[in-house]
């Protein structure tokens, strides 16, 4: 290993260094080669003075006073040095502090204390003597202080700060020093640079100035003030696509968003133009989306030639929430096309605004993604476009911290703050920061300070409340003007350069109107090309039902591969039982429970050659125990995933613990599920109401993507819900929300009840063209329920059923009282049959909430010819769950018979937290049921009567026919 004082105890190199200058034989080979490196001549032969003298004047570790020859003590020359150090130090860790960032106000007039030479008890004469420089600072060995803080300086305190001493990893601070320090963290720009540079920032320019020009009024989120952004994206693509990266995914909010789509997707501007002109109102009606939040996608040509494909993300008005799904379409991309998730070929670009990125906590849950196995991607690139301002609200009053991006802090990344003013101190900030990503595989933030020359948006008045900044705003040249007047100081651009650059980008945009007046059509994204190329976004058809079932025999292969654990392995007690209940399935002992036919379903679909992924809270054991995926050894923690071993042939499966978040999980599997059509693509909740917090994603997202954008998911949610006693958290998963969120067949809404039902459901969901997401209302309580359970035969002959009919009463004909219901409380309304011994009720099951089966449910109450009405019975209180979406699709269609509703009375929390109370009521609920003519409700249940369109014959809802006896 090289020798450096750097690697050494100061006070030991001093003694090696005065015993060299007394007589060089008298120190190792290699301590000589170091000291001969610094220039420095031992003593005369004979001398004792430990001083030596240079042709330039003293130099020495201990700093020979002058010329005069007065030395001062090691002890001082030794202090003196190791402040120097500490000084370097303070300028890599506060040297961002001395920077001047901010466009809108003047260079710090001082810098701060912990820069100053003075603080350490440096005098003037001290700047001009030598000391030995900071082993981890490029340059000569030997510096004098005025030299060494002029580089620290010229790094760290001009119009570039940075941050990066939290990083731990000592080499990859010194790979950042190294970078920045051996240019002074500035670069030199050829012509052409310069030229593009211009370019990019005139297209910027003049697109925001044509349309406030051309479209008076209208809404744009205009990039004026941040118009940087453009050759920032330009020269990040540029150097992305030399790196060899071939898929870059955008996710960004509205500010500059059409600029972009312009300027860097290559979206024509006739087509932005028609969105503006708003010129085809009948082809919206019902469904798109404003045109700031419109996605594209296109080719990228760097100036090597090389394609790099573009994808910017659609966006709602909930700014960052797109960054986990766009960090969600990496990860697909990488893993469809085998890209690897160590980020060489693909890459995120994610573009903030610093209100949003201070703000918002889904930037915290898409930031703790970074680095976990399941999740990373290889370095997400961070832009933060600093506007100074919120809407209205200023950063005194909108942040805790010094700067938005502190929160960023937290990962083991650099990051970068820039004066947008100053596009070459931008171009030096992306060079750096993309060689950094493409170097360690982290990710990078790059905070461009920049200003909102208009409000929030152009008809908003920002002199309301920020009169001071909007002043200074209004008094300075545009930033591609500052620019052009640095370019011709420096005299490779002339003006002339710059107006042809400016007339060609006008005449372009001229013709861009002309084409968007003589054709008014807006023609909306295409989703269904590509990877869903064969598959269709339509509304549910009867032709679409695939063969789901496997032969007896390759399930008990499947099952029995299941149980295959490596040689030695300990397994826990506990599931020794569970292995041998296993067996006996295998064999045909036992029937199957919930985790076996779950089990067949994924491991069936990856045999075929179907991608498997399933992430969530504890994924693995699965919340409830039923699943065991993997396996630990009881002795050394050794894992065993037997999914992931059933045949050398098979597709990937990914079985993954996800972090304590719901938002950015669902947002990146959302996203996930974006690029990869033939796919199971599984999120699943660890209680059902924990998607409440994933409640952006569900809405903004999954339920309405297809509507405002036309981009079609087959995404699975897993959101276990049952009324068990647990408390309101527990309880339910807000069936409620999801119905009254589902129209024009936007996703399926399902509640399986036995082990073939969730098979059949789950296959269906990738072997059938239909893509639609899935909700799943899991159960809880019935995954070990001993009636759960089904059979090889269930597997093999069966298919989903959208309607389960009735088999426990023995004679339709003698049904007067038809009750649908959904979920486990069938099996304790059956249970309660029993005991009653009644068999004037029937029960139906309706498995699939959404889309409706209108047709199996009017074909199965044809069974019962002398019902005489029909009663919805739900766990919830009468204004959650499934009763209100029922009342408005029967609509007293259904067979003419009346329908009344049956549930928990009406409340403002899901469920009691008392487990007696929660046994009371459905011992309340389940006797009214069965309960006397004009039974009145007792506390804690409700009765809706005849609650739809129709004069019907007034019934009493739990009128019992009279020749069937009540059990007292």
């Amino acid at each position: 290993m090289a020798i450096s004082p750097s690697s050494a105890n100061l006070s030991f190199v001093e003694a090696l260094y005065e015993s060299y200058l007394k007589d060089p034989h008298s120190v190792a080979a290699e301590w000589r080669d170091v000291f001969v490196s610094w220039d420095a001549p031992p003593a005369p032969a004979g001398s004792t003075q430990a001083t030596y003298a240079l042709p330039s004047g003293p130099r020495n570790m201990r700093e020979a006073a002058s010329s005069t020859g007065n030395a001062i003590s090691t002890a001082e020359a030794t202090t003196k040095q190791h402040l120097v150090d500490v000084l370097i130090r303070n300028y890599r860790t506060l040297g961002h502090l001395g920077a001047h960032l901010n466009p809108l106000e003047d260079p710090p007039e001082a810098l701060p204390p912990e820069l100053r030479p003075e603080q350490y008890g440096f005098s003037a004469e001290d700047m001009d003597n030598p000391f030995i420089r900071s082993a981890t600072l490029p340059g000569p060995q030997v510096r004098t202080l005025r030299s060494v803080l002029e580089q620290m300086q010229k790094t760290y305190c001009r119009r570039i700060g940075v941050q990066f001493m939290h990083i731990d990893d000592a080499d990859v601070r010194q790979w950042l020093q190294n970078r920045m320090e051996s240019c002074h963290n500035s670069i030199t720009l050829s012509r052409d640079e310069q030229v593009r540079i211009l370019s990019r920032l005139t297209d910027a320019t003049l697109f925001e100035e044509f349309i406030l020009r051309k479209f008076i009024g209208a809404k744009s989120f205009s990039l004026e003030g941040g118009e940087t952004m453009i050759p920032l994206m330009d020269l990040a693509l540029e150097h992305a696509g030399q790196a060899g990266i071939r898929e870059v995914v955008i996710g960004m909010a509205h500010r500059g968003r059409l600029n972009v789509l312009s300027n860097v997707m290559g979206k024509k501007a006739s087509a932005i133009f028609r969105e503006f002109k708003d010129s085809d109102p009948e082809g919206a009606i019902g469904g798109s989306d404003v045109k700031y939040h419109m996605g594209y996608s296109s080719e990228w040509q760097t100036s090597g030639g090389r394609q790099v494909h573009l994808s910017l993300c659609f966006n709602p008005s909930h700014l960052e929430y797109v960054n986990a799904v766009a960090l969600g379409r990496v990860r697909s991309k990488q893993d469809a096309v085998a890209l690897g998730t160590h980020g060489d070929r693909g890459i995120a670009f994610l573009i903030h605004g610093d209100a949003a990125f201070a703000g918002e906590g889904i930037v915290q849950e898409t930031l703790q993604l970074s680095n976990l196995e399941g999740y990373k991607t290889g370095g997400t690139v961070h832009v933060v476009i600093n506007n100074q301002v919120g809407f209205t609200t200023n950063p005194a009053d909108s942040r805790s911290t010094r700067y938005c991006t502190d929160v960023a802090r937290m990962l083991q990344s650099p990051i970068f703050h820039v004066n947008g003013e100053d596009p070459e101190a931008v171009a030096q900030t992306v060079a750096v920061a993309m060689e950094f990503r493409q170097k360690f595989k982290r990710d990078v933030f790059i905070d461009m300070y920049c200003f909102r020359k208009r409000g929030h948006n152009e008809n908003d008045e920002p002199r309301y409340t920020q009169p001071a900044m909007y002043a200074r705003i209004d008094a300075r040249k545009s930033v591609l003007q500052s620019y052009l007047d640095n370019l011709l100081k420096l005299g490779q651009v002339t003006k002339e350069d710059a107006d042809a650059i400016a007339k060609t980008r006008l005449e372009a945009l001229e013709k861009e109107l002309a084409e968007a007046s003589a054709d008014t059509k807006i023609a909306r994204p295409d989703s269904l090309k590509g990877n869903w190329a064969g598959y269709y976004g339509g509304p549910e058809r009867a032709d679409d039902e695939p063969v789901t079932g496997i032969a007896k025999a390759k399930q008990q292969e499947i099952l029995n591969k299941l149980m295959e654990l490596p040689s030695g392995f300990n397994l826990h007690p506990s599931l020794q039982r569970m292995w041998k209940e296993k067996a006996e399935v295998a064999a045909g002992n036992k029937p199957l429970n919930w985790g076996a036919a779950e089990s067949l379903a994924l491991a069936a679909l990856s045999l075929d050659g179907h991608r498997v992924r399933l992430t969530g809270q504890d994924a693995q054991r699965g919340t409830f125990t039923h699943r065991h995926a993997v396996q630990h050894d009881t002795a050394t923690g050794a894992e065993s995933f037997p999914l992931k071993h059933l045949s050398p042939s098979q597709a990937p499966i990914d079985i993954v613990n996800s972090p304590l978040n719901e938002g950015g999980v669902l947002g990146f599997e959302y996203g996930y599920s974006l690029d990869q059509a033939n796919s199971l693509v599984v999120w699943e909740a660890q209680f059902g109401d924990f998607a409440n917090c994933a409640q952006v994603i569900i809405d903004q997202f999954i339920c309405s993507a297809e509507s405002k954008w036309n981009r079609v998911s087959g995404l699975v949610m897993l959101l276990p819900h049952g009324y068990e006693g647990q408390g309101p958290e527990h309880s339910s998963a807000r069936l409620e929300r999801f119905l009254q969120l589902c129209a024009e067949d936007n996703m399926q809404v399902c509640q399986p009840t036995t082990p073939a039902q969730i098979y059949h459901l789950l296959r269906r969901q990738v072997l059938r063209k239909w893509r639609k997401p899935l909700v799943i209302m899991s159960p809880k309580s019935l995954l070990r329920h001993p009636e759960v359970v089904s059979s090889f035969g269930d597997i093999e002959n069966g298919s989903f059923q959208r309607v389960i009919c009735d088999a426990g009463a023995a004679d339709p004909g003698q049904v007067r009282r038809v009750c649908l219901c959904s979920g486990k409380i069938y099996y304790e309304l059956n249970d309660r049959r029993k005991a009653e011994k009644r068999g004037d009720v029937a029960f139906v099951r309706v498995e699939q909430l959404y889309p409706f089966p209108t047709a199996q449910i009017e074909k199965t109450l044809a069974q019962y010819p002398n019902a005489t009405e029909v009663v919805w019975v739900q766990d919830e209180p009468m204004n959650q769950g499934a009763w209100g979406f029922i009342l408005q699709q029967y609509a007293g269609r259904i067979a003419g018979l009346p329908l009344h509703g049956l549930g928990r009375r009406p409340a403002a929390s899901p469920a009691t937290g008392s487990n007696k109370a929660h046994k009371l009521e459905q011992e309340r609920l389940l006797s009214m049921v069965f309960g006397e003519t004009g039974q009145e409700p007792e506390n804690g249940v409700a009765i809706h009567r005849s609650l739809f369109a129709g004069d019907v014959k007034k019934t009493a809802v739990h009128a019992k026919p009279p020749e069937v006896a009540v059990k007292k």
